[in-house]
């Protein structure tokens, strides 16, 4: 699960015609933030399922989302552009690692900078299958990637299907649906404070740091 809050990608504008590379382009134009309703599920090399998971997202660019795991054990997952803060309320913990940590080598960083595309993965269009446009996502420093490939499914509405597999053969996949295109979020959606008696454990940077993202 805390995975994969580094591999979030994003909806595209609706084209009917177009290729998947066309329709993640055409995100960004006019694009401050977006929500959608999620679900995951984590399937072990020979198919088994493992873990399912639901919630929702929230994102706004160009550093900031959300992520709200309700069902079936809560989780709350906030960048607010300087850290990322995972919260698992059942283990009264908080993990906090530093933002540029978590998005480098990771497909987040095309969400929050499209030139991070071509710079960070080898990407092809698929062919059409199962009524969708797929784009292919290979990381050009596989030894610093979380996955060894990705696969992006758009339909003529935007991004429905996100799949994942990494080194053992374990493949994550995360649909997505009911998307809000520059929704007004809550000026405490993307701020995060530990509950008072909460472990706090990781890493945080000083207040006057900048951090970005590595070549």
């Amino acid at each position: 699960m805390r995975l994969f809050v580094l591999l979030l990608l994003t909806l595209a504008a609706p084209l009917a015609h177009a290729g998947a590379r066309d329709q993640l382009d055409a995100f960004g134009a006019g694009m401050t933030g977006m929500a959608a309703d999620f679900e995951q599920r984590v399937h072990a090399p020979d198919g088994e399922l493992l873990e399912s998971s639901s919630g929702k997202l929230k994102l706004r660019a160009p550093r900031q989302f959300r992520w709200e795991v309700v069902q079936p054990f809560p989780q709350v997952i906030v960048a607010d552009g300087t850290h990322v803060w995972i919260h698992d309320p059942d283990l009264e913990q908080v993990t906090v690692r530093i933002q540029s940590h978590e998005e480098q080598g990771s497909p987040l960083s095309v969400l929050v900078d499209p030139t991070e595309l071509d710079r960070q993965f080898e990407v092809a269009e698929g062919v059409q299958s199962d009524g969708m446009s797929w784009l292919a996502l290979t990381p050009r420093k596989p030894e610093e990637s979380p996955f060894e490939s990705a696969r992006l499914g758009f339909d003529a509405n935007g991004l429905v299907v996100m799949e994942m597999s990494d080194g053992l053969g374990q493949r994550t996949e995360v649909r997505f649906k009911d998307w809000q295109r520059n929704p007004a979020f809550d000026a405490t959606t993307f701020a995060f404070t530990p509950p008072p008696g909460t472990e706090v454990v990781g890493e945080m940077a000083r207040a006057a740091e900048v951090m970005p993202l590595a070549d």
